[in-house]
């Protein structure tokens, strides 16, 4: 079942390439198609999964790959992985319902995200580092020829940056891989079995130099202060749709490789690192919060708070390193909440790109100046748009509230000291509220006049992400309950 989800999408994109005859439109639909069934295996999925020993993977696939260093295609899922594969499918299809009124080479666009679906969903799965790295690269291909083909502004060098970066850092990680292949006995590339044989376990040196590699490589794709650098331009100059999948899905490939990789196939450097991760992840959540309330920019101001957001990923993570008597649960809890943000960011700022992509396709801007008054002039955008902001901000009943109380309540009873991150909730509080006061409220002048509210395609693109970041909000226990065993699990693994 989890090739067939992996690679429906993949076939699709090659039929839509090997019939050039095919209309826009009927490739702009095919497209929808083929991302409403896939979510639909997806849902399959979910409906069928049990929880296994910690460790174990549902609805595993192993076949031969590459004999000769004993990587082998293997697929599975568990409380981590399964909720991304969710997330994934639902972002792709509300990008595929997005891009209905696409004019500019839609079927090329069609198969260009069909086939980012297929290494987005292929990388959650993967249980062998060499698959996973194939996937990992492939989401940077993919992602380049987004901006460089559908972008706009100075999208060459915006594309070229950010793959450059990217792949600089995916190289790091390939070393950390062969760091863990060289270090095992016998020499596997298979995950569950270096999570379980933890190689590199009494070798402090060799360790904290692997994770170092794996770090810089996940870091950069998270990213994390200070690899940030290249995430404005890339967001700034991506077509909404572009923004939308870097970072809903391809962001989380980094923070994903935190607790799939790093945390249980390395315990004893990361309780050694954790001090710096934790650091990392609080000048992240700060100096994201800041220079996104210093922007005018509406777009390049979502893009910094990715940087805040993801902090609070990396605080959690870190906490789950500071390992002492008591704090097993709270460690457990920091965790749950670190993957609970990964599908809440995603859902919330994954709809927000696509709101703001509304500014351009309207008016050509995204500055915050050459609006005024744009609720009266389109309530329903301004409606969903304050929605999205206040869901960004944490605001109560929605899945970001849940996924940030975790991730405090486990991280400061752990380590007091991370309570200085809260910071930035206040600072995202005030930077949403400002820009939504200056380009919804007051009199409606600039861009505003004449401003189309939103269509049918952007609302039932962007809604149902809110909608379900408000589902998961009111109602987050049946997504706990799949994620919070494999947080057990990887912090028993990390305090062995």
């Amino acid at each position: 079942m989890l090739s067939l989800i992996v690679f429906l999408p993949l076939a699709a994109a090659l039929a839509l390439v090997a019939l050039p005859r095919l209309g826009d439109a009927p490739a702009r639909w095919a497209w929808v198609a083929v991302a409403a069934l896939d979510l639909a295996l997806v849902i399959v999925v979910w409906a069928g999964y049990e929880k296994r020993a910690p460790g174990g993977l549902a609805f595993e696939e192993r076949a031969a790959w590459i004999p000769g260093v004993n990587s082998s295609y293997h697929l599975g899922v568990d409380g981590f992985s399964l909720p991304l594969v969710a997330m994934t499918a639902v972002i792709f299809l509300a990008c595929a319902v997005y891009a209905l009124r696409e004019r500019h080479r839609p079927r090329a666009q069609a198969a260009l995200f069909l086939f980012l679906q297929s290494v987005s969903l292929g990388l959650f799965v993967a249980a062998d580092l060499i698959l996973f790295f194939v996937f990992f690269d492939l989401s940077i291909v993919g992602m380049y020829f987004v901006i460089a083909g559908w972008g706009h502004g100075n999208r060459g060098h915006s594309a070229m940056k950010f793959f450059l970066y990217t792949f600089l850092g995916s190289l790091a990680l390939l070393v950390g891989f062969i760091g863990l292949y060289v270090a095992a006995e016998p020499h596997t590339f298979d995950m569950p079995a270096l999570a379980a044989a933890a190689p590199l376990a009494g070798r402090p040196l060799a360790g904290g130099l692997v994770l170092a590699a794996i770090l810089v490589g996940l870091a950069v794709k998270t990213p994390t202060v200070p690899f940030h650098t290249w995430l404005p331009p890339a967001h700034t100059d991506a077509p909404a749709v572009g923004s939308a999948v870097l970072a809903g899905v391809l962001l989380k490939m980094g923070t994903y490789g935190f607790v799939r990789i790093a945390m249980p196939m390395l315990p004893q450097a990361w309780r050694a690192w954790a001090w710096v991760v934790i650091v990392v992840g609080v000048v992240s959540v700060i100096y994201g919060a800041l220079v996104a309330l210093a922007e005018t920019n509406v777009k390049r101001m979502i893009a910094y708070t990715s940087v805040n957001h993801m902090g609070y990923i990396a605080l959690a993570v870190g906490a789950a390193g500071l390992v002492a008597a008591d704090t097993t649960q709270a460690r457990t809890v920091a965790v749950t909440g670190a993957v609970t943000q990964m599908v809440s960011h995603g859902l919330i700022t994954g709809a927000l790109f696509l709101l703001v992509g509304v500014l351009r396709d309207r008016a050509g801007s995204y500055e915050m100046g050459a609006y005024g008054g744009l609720a009266a002039a389109a309530p329903a955008f301004a409606t969903l748009f304050a929605v999205g902001a206040f869901a960004s901000l944490g605001l109560p009943a929605f899945a970001g509230f849940i996924a940030e109380f975790q991730i405090f309540a486990g991280s400061v009873a752990v380590a007091p000291v991370t309570a200085i991150a809260l910071v930035g909730i206040l600072v995202t509080a005030a930077l949403f509220l400002r820009a939504v006061q200056r380009v919804f409220t007051g009199k409606t002048r600039g861009n505003s006049i004449g401003f189309t509210d939103l269509r049918p395609s952007e609302i039932w693109s962007a809604g149902p992400l809110l909608l379900l970041s408000l589902v998961i909000g009111i109602l987050p226990r049946p997504l706990l309950d799949v994620i919070e065993p494999a947080s057990a699990a990887v912090v028993g693994l990390v305090g062995r």
